[in-house]
């Protein structure tokens, strides 16, 4: 068996199977994406695809032509995993119980979500900045503290007392 012969040209593309990684990757992966549903499941798609093509590097004569090599190793791959999936739909003769919780009331949600932002703007300036840093955007207490130009402790009491205000509120407790 004679070994492929891998033009100058087409060695200067792609000197190695890593730079070609480096280069074609991102590519490689948005065409793995739009073969699946789950973006951890086209990482692996193009994992085996990219095993597939190095185990190949040595046999691929033309270079040029990777990127075509690589998407019918992804299609393949994906094909056969399609073809090997345990399907986990049985028909049966009776309709499984409906579950007795009610979804909430997308209304109710609004209510409530309406009197909760009326009591945190009851709330003193210094508390309700503090409750909607922490709370509304997520910063964490420290991220608060320097944000406001004030120490971790005072953000820590400050809230505590804003959130014990609002489980006082008499309008947040009736709408809940």
């Amino acid at each position: 068996m004679t070994t492929p012969v891998c033009t100058s040209a087409s060695a200067a593309v792609f000197p190695s199977f890593s730079s070609y990684v480096r280069a074609r990757g991102p590519v490689l992966l948005r065409t793995a994406r739009s073969l699946t549903a789950n973006p951890c499941d086209a990482e692996d798609l193009l994992q085996t695809a990219l095993t597939k093509t190095y185990l190949a590097w040595e046999r691929i004569e033309d270079h040029r032509a990777l990127d075509g090599y690589v998407r019918r190793a992804l299609v393949n791959t994906r094909t056969s995993q399609w073809r090997k999936r345990k399907v986990d739909e049985f028909a049966c003769d009776e309709l499984p119980e409906r579950e007795t919780t009610p979804a909430p009331d997308p209304a109710e949600q609004q209510v409530l979500r309406d009197a909760m932002w009326r009591a945190v703007v009851r709330l003193p300036d210094r508390q309700r900045a503090m409750v909607v840093l922490r709370y509304y955007e997520d910063l964490s207490e420290v991220q608060t503290a320097e944000l406001l130009g004030v120490s971790v402790g005072t953000v820590k009491s400050a809230v505590s007392r804003a959130l014990s205000k609002l489980r006082e509120d008499p309008e947040l407790s009736r709408a809940a």
